[in-house]
């Protein structure tokens, strides 16, 4: 067991599957000799040769295409697109072929890739590096979204990507990447997808998020514990399919929900959620569920991003609003 930062998971669970499965290939610009543009694949081209770390060239469509065509062939490609802004051009082959590949072929082939890409505000890049577009995503038929938040989560829930036999975008917070260090065991062991973490119990009120919001929405919990109120906070970790019965469970003890995420608010997963409490869980609020999310503005430059960004305050503001109802 190591401390290793959330990027240092990635790699880790990179070389333990390419180890274990011969059949696993990382493909994307840069990926292979330098290493990935944040470092994410450093080292394992020397590790495993050309044939199994491709260096692409500049044309995200082509590598979504490309890991279409080896997926349904028998391989298991996992391709890095290097920001998150440069992955709309994926998503004609993720919706019109990834996405529909078991559905198509009446089962007789399943699409297993894995898309990375980082995502989210905080490093001071251009726009288009700082979006967080995971509820488009997850739109989507046929494909999981998964955005873990810590390095033991981003080991354990990549290593489940890539041995799901359909497809998987992974989300991978820029923000977080070398943020902080965490004990990871190079056991090989997957985490589930598919259900929420609950990273903190509390009883007065539910704290919802993923990816680059948790550290954010952790310290809200400490501050809102200063001021005697015990929250609890819930981690996504996937998007699609979502387990919304833990969510719901804890909704029902606590009576309170704010449901938090760093994308811009129309049409955020923070509103999926939120629908979903509304029509399932009612009678168990005691207040409505608050939304705390990005503007609907494109993301700022570097002087204003963390003014984009939600904070610690407004998650704050907004439980308090929550628990001043009744």
């Amino acid at each position: 067991m190591a401390q290793i930062t959330l990027v240092e998971a990635i790699n880790l669970a990179l070389a333990r599957e390419m180890e274990r499965d011969p059949a696993v290939v990382v493909l994307g610009q840069d990926v292979g000799v330098d290493g990935g543009v944040f470092r994410a694949t450093l080292g394992l081209a020397a590790r495993f040769g050309p044939e199994r770390v491709i260096d692409t060239p500049l044309a995200e469509a082509l590598i979504a295409g490309m890991s279409i065509g080896m997926a349904v062939e028998g391989l298991k490609p996992v391709a890095e697109i290097q920001f998150s802004g440069f992955a709309y051009t994926v998503i004609d082959q993720i919706i019109n072929h990834a996405g529909r590949m078991r559905q198509r072929t009446r089962g007789r082939l399943s699409c297993p890739l894995v898309l990375r890409t980082p995502c989210g505000a905080g490093i001071h890049a251009p726009e288009h590096h700082s979006e967080s577009p995971e509820a488009m995503f997850a739109h989507i038929p046929g494909i999981r979204v998964v955005y873990p938040s810590s390095p033991r989560r981003a080991y354990g829930l990549l290593l489940a990507a890539i041995r799901d036999p359909d497809p998987v975008l992974f989300l991978e917070p820029t923000r977080l990447y070398r943020l902080f260090k965490e004990d990871v065991a190079d056991s090989g062991e997957a985490l589930p997808l598919d259900v929420c973490f609950t990273l903190r119990e509390g009883s007065d009120i539910t704290l919802v998020t993923w990816g680059t919001m948790v550290p954010e929405t952790l310290a809200a919990a400490d501050e809102l514990a200063e001021q005697g109120v015990s929250a609890e906070v819930v981690d996504v970790a996937t998007l699609k399919p979502l387990d919304m019965e833990t969510i719901l469970a804890s909704v029902a003890r606590t009576g309170r929900c704010v449901v938090i995420t760093e994308a811009a608010r129309a049409g955020s997963f923070a509103s999926e959620i939120a629908a979903n409490l509304a029509e399932e869980g009612l009678l168990t609020l005691l207040a409505p569920a608050q939304r705390v999310t990005g503007y609907d503005v494109v993301v700022p430059f570097a002087r204003l991003e963390h003014q984009y960004i939600p904070g610690r305050a407004r998650i704050v503001a907004a439980a308090k609003k929550a628990l001043a109802f009744g």
